[in-house]
């Protein structure tokens, strides 16, 4: 069963910056797509941003020009790096595949304050 082991978050003042990782096992890695969705108390999930097999990125309107995703084939692994950050980005973040499973794992927190 994939597994998916996030880490990274925290607590910063509102300008900050983090960096997010996402450890994935149990999946043939480097041929599937990924994303990054956060969750805010009292809101639905949402997608924050996605990047393809071959590195193709996609991005919230909110976070196009403060978020990065990146993957590391080598590693399994998957970053986010929130520049910018503003008191509306406090949610829990979690990764999954782009095309969403119900394997959720407890995501990391990130706590923006102002």
């Amino acid at each position: 069963q994939v597994q998916f082991v996030e880490s990274g978050g925290g607590l910063v003042q509102a300008g900050g910056s983090l960096r997010l990782s996402c450890a994935v096992s149990g999946s043939n890695f480097r041929f599937n797509a990924f994303g990054w969705y956060r969750q805010a108390p009292g809101n639905q999930r949402e997608l924050v941003a996605s990047i393809t097999s071959s590195g193709s990125t996609n991005y919230a309107r909110s976070m196009k020009d403060r978020f990065t995703i990146s993957r590391d084939n080598a590693k399994d692994t998957v970053f986010l790096q929130m520049n910018s950050l503003k008191p509306e980005d406090t949610a829990v973040y979690y990764c999954n595949f782009r095309l969403a499973t119900n394997n959720w794992s407890q995501g990391t927190q990130v706590t923006v304050s102002s």
